[in-house]
């Protein structure tokens, strides 16, 4: 696969809208927020190990090409989408940025590298909750008391980019061989995973499977925008499907959103907007929230209902699921033949049927990517699974079939591995070192919007 470095594919600039003189990837970095972001658990601002900007508004501007491409099948006058690597770096901190202004919010101080054994071998870790914390640490000969401390700032790891575990953790693990970590991970229920060399870049970024029962015409253009009057069902938890949905949206997409009933409110500390926690709202904003509890016969009801005049259906649930319940491609196809139904996943195939919880940091140390606290696979992965939808939805123009696609976070960490590359244009402008200020800066004005709070705009404009 080609290797990106320091140029943009046609229809993408440094700058955009972003009123700054951008002359390459470390300086969106230092303007946008991403250094200060990844430099939290550093204590001071510091640049991802890759070029992610440049990588993510590549993707951005071949996602807007295909949606140019779909919209002209529709018969919508768009002959032109543009984007840029600032419009891609704000989309990156779009959850921090809303977090940040929103309203207070607790950030822990500095901290969060991989767990190293006795043998130096680096590890990452995944628990599902509370109760699988702690069964591993005490399998490890830990504390309680640093257990009980540990949770909260792991727990939120990718939430505030900064994870200051107990130094006792650090020194447990520092004196244990890494068999013996997996060993009490597997008796536990905690997922480890030992940072990849070299890193892996095989994978491809989606999968794709045409259905092949003709549907019916794309429905009726009602709007300018390429996807303008298309219909989507979403099914996902995971802020890898939220922002799939995110970005349908800002290409005209009318996107339902499948909530299950009220659980526990947000721990304390959150940022809310209402209520719901800033970090969703900055994905979820748009969306028309239907609450159905999918678990049950009358959930699933609801949820055919809704497919049954939809264009796209998305969803991340656990491998077989949707089979389990009669929502997969197959039968949902039958309901709404032309369906695009879209899975949004963790692992993929790649680690078997039952592979283990996955999070950023983990999918990261596996596939051996430059580590950052920052969610940077999420985003990557939701543009890809947008940009594979799109590309689907117009197969689905010209020969009124539907696909079956396939997403992971570990397939879209794998494809920034293979399209690294380095960036050699230095530092020519002030390093953001604080959210709500850039949120408030009139050169960021016409690439940010407050709803709630400061999110920002579509990454693309679309020209006649």
């Amino acid at each position: 696969m080609a290797r990106v470095t320091s140029a943009l594919c046609d229809g993408a600039s440094w700058a955009g809208p972003v009123d700054l003189p951008l002359a390459g990837e470390i300086d969106v970095q230092a303007a946008c927020g991403l250094m200060h972001v990844n430099g939290r658990r550093f204590g001071a601002p510091r640049r991802l190990d890759l070029n992610y900007t440049c990588l993510l508004a590549t993707e951005l501007g071949e996602t807007g090409a295909v949606a140019v491409e779909l919209g002209r099948a529709r018969g919508i006058a768009v002959r032109e989408s543009n984007t840029s690597a600032a419009q891609a770096a704000l989309l990156a901190v779009s959850q921090y940025l809303a977090s940040a202004t929103a309203g207070p919010e607790i950030i822990h101080r500095p901290g969060g590298a991989p767990l190293v054994s006795v043998e130096g071998i680096g590890y990452e870790i995944e628990a599902v909750d509370a109760a699988v914390w702690r069964r591993f640490w005490d399998a490890m000969g830990a504390g309680p008391p640093a257990i009980a401390a540990g949770w909260p700032v792991f727990h939120r790891r990718e939430h505030t980019a900064t994870c200051p575990l107990p130094a006792e953790l650090g020194l447990v693990a520092a004196r244990t061989p890494i068999d013996r970590a997996e060993q009490c991970a597997r008796g536990t229920g905690m997922a480890l995973v030992r940072v990849a060399h070299p890193p892996l870049d095989d994978l491809a970024p989606y999968t794709a499977h045409p259905l092949g029962i003709p549907g019916g015409d794309l429905a009726p253009v009602d709007g300018t925008l390429p996807l303008s009057g298309l219909r989507v069902v979403e099914c996902c938890r995971r802020d890898h499907g939220g922002m799939t949905g995110h970005l349908l949206g800002f290409l005209g997409a009318t996107v339902v959103r499948v909530e299950p009933p009220v659980g526990e409110p947000p721990a304390g500390g959150v940022p809310m907007v209402g209520d719901v926690p800033a970090r969703e709202h900055a994905l979820n904003r748009g969306k028309r929230a239907v609450v159905a509890d999918v678990s049950t016969p009358s959930g699933r009801a609801v949820v055919g209902d809704l497919v049954s005049t939809a264009d796209v259906f998305t969803h991340d649930w656990p491998a077989g699921r949707a089979e389990a319940w009669s929502l997969d491609a197959d039968a949902l196809t039958a309901v709404r033949p032309g369906l695009v139904h879209a899975h949004a996943t963790d692992w993929g195939a790649a680690l078997g049927p039952w592979p283990p919880p996955g999070s950023d940091p983990i999918v990261q140390a596996h596939a051996g990517l430059p580590p950052t606290l920052m969610t940077v696979v999420t985003v990557y992965a939701g543009v890809i699974l947008a940009r594979a939808i799109t590309t689907a939805l117009v197969h689905r123009a010209e020969h009124r079939t539907g696909h079956r696609l396939e997403s992971s976070l570990l397939s879209a960490a794998t494809t920034l591995n293979a399209r690294r590359g380095a960036c050699t244009t230095p530092l020519s402008v002030p390093v953001c070192t604080d959210l709500t200020s850039l949120a408030t800066d009139p050169r960021f004005a016409k690439a940010l919007t407050h709803d709630g709070c400061v999110v920002p705009t579509s990454p693309w404009s679309f020209h006649p």
